[in-house]
């Protein structure tokens, strides 16, 4: 027998059976049970605050480095909006609402002199993505720029907390699942406009010749184990090119994995776990995933929430 829960009355939209494969860069995927945009910060707080604690919840960015799997994902998939990307400036130090893209924390960081974030600019992803996995790129990464972070808990409270609280490892945080990060404050070194802008455009010219920005993908897949380079261990195992159905290792930046079309998430994941089994083999590696992986495979079933 089907359970149901009632859900709160909120403000902004609340969708159920909202297809997320437009909203993540494979392209693939199920749909969310339900899917909360809040439409502000006391929205959303209200919403998890009455909500039952037996229903998962799960925010979502914009999905750059994300498998949905096929069967969806169960209880409300939290999207944060427009209301959500504000970003303010004040002396040295940058404020940005966790819906704001990192390119835009960069831009904004170099429009007002400020040195430091310029690695933002090659992170494809949202600001509260980017803290919760401690995002980096270019020899930096979030632990070395963030001061301090709000966040809204699973009882609708609303905290503000300094970046030692999230314990930072290489792309991890320790941040509850259920949690959702709302802004961000970070901290840069004032310099040199045109010098921030030149590295800005040095740090996109290299993502352009080294990875497949205009494909369905969905950005790094593997952490960079201890003294070695994902792509390498990659490579050395012969899995450049390497495809299931349409899902492909990249050949132009084989830590990168591709949808040529029509690939499941299905597809795709198995394709990682294949690629890790070769690596394993042929260099004794074991590879852990850098793409975050949620959901239902196609056929499992769940209990619903709502009616």
């Amino acid at each position: 027998m089907t359970a149901t829960v009632d859900l709160p009355q909120v403000r902004g939209r609340l969708t159920r059976n909202a297809p997320l494969a437009p909203l993540v860069w494979f392209k693939s995927g199920g749909a969310a049970e339900w899917l909360f945009e809040p439409a502000d910060v006391e929205d959303l707080r209200a919403f998890l605050r009455d909500l039952d604690p037996a229903v998962e919840v799960w925010p979502l960015g914009l999905g750059s480095n994300l498998i949905v799997r096929d069967g969806g994902k169960p209880g409300v998939t939290i999207r944060l909006g427009k209301a959500f990307a504000q970003i303010g400036v004040r002396d040295n130090g940058i404020r940005a609402g966790a819906g704001a893209p990192g390119i835009s924390v960069a831009s904004k960081a170099r429009d007002h002199a400020l040195a430091g974030l310029e690695f933002l600019r090659g992170i494809p992803g949202t600001v509260g993505g980017a803290v919760r996995m401690n995002a980096g790129a270019y020899g930096r990464e979030v632990a070395d720029v963030l001061s301090m972070f709000e966040v809204v808990n699973r009882q609708g409270e609303l905290r503000t907390l300094p970046a030692s609280a999230l314990n930072f490892s290489y792309r991890h945080s320790e941040l509850a699942a259920d949690s959702v990060i709302v802004a961000a404050h970070f901290t840069g070194d004032f310099g040199d406009k045109d010098a921030i802008s030149a590295e800005m455009d040095r740090i996109g010219a290299a993502r352009e010749e080294s990875q497949p920005l205009r494909s369905k993908t969905g950005g790094s897949t593997f952490k960079n184990p201890h003294g070695h380079k994902a792509w390498a261990l990659v490579d050395a195992a012969g899995c450049r090119g390497l495809r299931r159905g349409d899902a492909q290792v990249s050949e132009k930046h084989c830590n990168f994995l591709l949808n040529l079309g029509e690939a499941t998430s299905a597809d795709i994941e198995a394709l990682g776990e294949e690629v890790r089994a070769r690596v394993k083999a042929q260099s004794g590696v074991e590879l852990e995933w850098e793409i975050q992986r949620v959901g239902k495979r196609a056929g499992e079933g769940s209990e619903r929430v709502g009616s």
